[in-house]
Formats: structure tokens, sequence, C-alpha cells
């Protein structure tokens, strides 16, 4: 049987550990993911126990909490620590969620905080986010029409138009689905991924873009779309509750559609 092994200097190794101050009542160990490309050492796993009296309900409270009282060399994103942002995705407990909304009493033992997996890591809990930002743009995420708005008013949609945007338009790109897509693993270099694609299928549906056809066209392609083969990680893991996989298979269908 053929043996593989990780190359050296991708192998974890364990950090340090930080213990609570003596006299916590109650304590929870968290395993986070730690990565310095200055310091030219491998990746490793720093262990932080907390008092619980003493941080807030979410994983990102307990983040933060480190970073503040802890060890203030610890990278991560945050920003509106209400789910809407999307800026703190990170693999929590073995699924790709935003810290956020993630509470750590959801975690029987300690809770391991990894960044986005297959992603390449900037530092820490940071994944370099540059190649799916570059895929989005080329989507042209944007309203494109030639009819000029009406003059001093908004251009308009029925109700059941605007209804037809539900499940799209809540997307805060935090890539917890592109990320989670094994699809996007092998081939993230020519496929869209699940978000990308989400918001393309945003796009199409709008009833105020004229340009559905152009953007069918430029989806049309074996890896751009067709790498999707519907296992569904995508829809399991979105921490909004949307689903990347339904809106994929309806670009599909649409381009069935326009052949007869």
């Amino acid at each position: 049987m053929a043996t593989f092994t990780l190359p050296k200097n991708s192998k974890i190794g364990q950090g340090q550990t930080f213990k609570a101050a003596p006299g916590a009542n109650r304590t929870k160990e968290f395993k986070v993911y730690r990565w310095n490309p200055d310091d030219g050492a491998n990746p490793h796993i720093d262990i932080y126990e907390l008092d619980l009296d003493k941080v807030g309900p979410m994983v990102l409270d307990a983040l933060i909490y480190i970073k503040n009282e802890v060890d203030p060399t610890l990278t991560f994103r945050r920003s509106c620590r209400e789910g809407i942002c999307g800026s703190c995705s990170m693999n929590i407990d073995g699924t790709n969620t935003l810290a956020c909304l993630k509470a750590h009493d959801e975690v029987n033992g300690a809770v391991r905080i990894y960044p986005l997996p297959h992603m390449a890591v900037v530092k820490d809990l940071v994944p370099d986010l540059s190649q799916a930002y570059a895929q989005l743009r080329s989507i042209e995420p944007w309203l494109k029409s030639d009819t000029p708005p009406p003059p001093d008013a908004e251009r308009l949609q029925s109700k059941e138009e605007r209804a037809a945007l539900d499940g799209m338009w809540e997307c805060i790109l935090c890539f917890c689905c592109t990320t989670s897509c094994p699809s996007y693993w092998w081939n993230g270099d020519r496929y869209l991924g699940p978000a990308v694609l989400l918001q393309a299928y945003r796009w199409i549906a709008d009833s105020r873009d004229e340009y559905t056809g152009d953007r069918l066209d430029a989806l049309e392609d074996p890896y751009k779309l067709y790498r999707c083969h519907t296992i569904m990680n995508c829809t399991k893991t979105c921490p909004k509750g949307l689903n990347p996989a339904k809106a994929i298979g309806e670009i599909k269908q649409l381009l069935v559609d326009r052949k007869g």
C-alpha cells in the first residue's frame, strides 16, 4: 500500500499552551492554528485555556479575548460581529462558518479553529481571498442595462420579480461555501465556485438586468460552471442558510432551455 506524507514544511506542530488564571471555575480549551510567514517556522497549534466567566458566548468573543488579554500576536479578520460582513469566516470544529455566529458552548470539548480550508494563508486565521475576489469581478456583479433609468425614479420591479432574488441577495461573500467544495479544492483556478456562481445567478435572475444572454454565454464553460457535481457541501455549510447548489442548478437549466 502506498504511503503519502505531507511535505516537511507543511506538517503542523504543537505550539504554546496558555493556561487560565488560577481560580477559574469554568474553563475551555481553544486550539488555534498559527502560522507566521515571517519566522520561517512550520504551522503549529496553540492552546488557550480560557475562563468562560470572562469571555462572551461566541467563538469570535473568545478570539478577541485571546488577542486583547492573552496573546496580541494572534491574527484574524472580524468586523461587524453580527453575521453581516462575512469577515470572520473560518473552520470551527470541522465546519466552515462565521466565528461571530458560532457559540463555543455548541462544541463538546476543545474548540478547534483553523482558517478556511484549501486557501493560501496570509497569517494565522487569515486566508488569501485574492483569487476568489478576482473570480467575483469576472462575472460583473452589477446591474447592466442599455435602457436608461426613468428620470427621477428607480428601476421598478413587481413584488414577484423582487421575490425572485430572495435567497441570493443575502449572500455576504464569506466564502464558507466555496472553500467547502471539493470541486473548488481541485479546480479553483478555473471553477468559479458556489459563492461566485450564486452571485452570477443573482444578476441573471434580476428583471432589471438586460445582459442575461451575455452572462450565460460567459458561464457556458466545462470548468467555470460544470465542475459543480452537486455535492451539496456548499448548501450544508452556508452560515446564512442559503442554497448555492440550487442557484447553480438554475443556471444549468437556463443553458439547457435556451438550446431548445
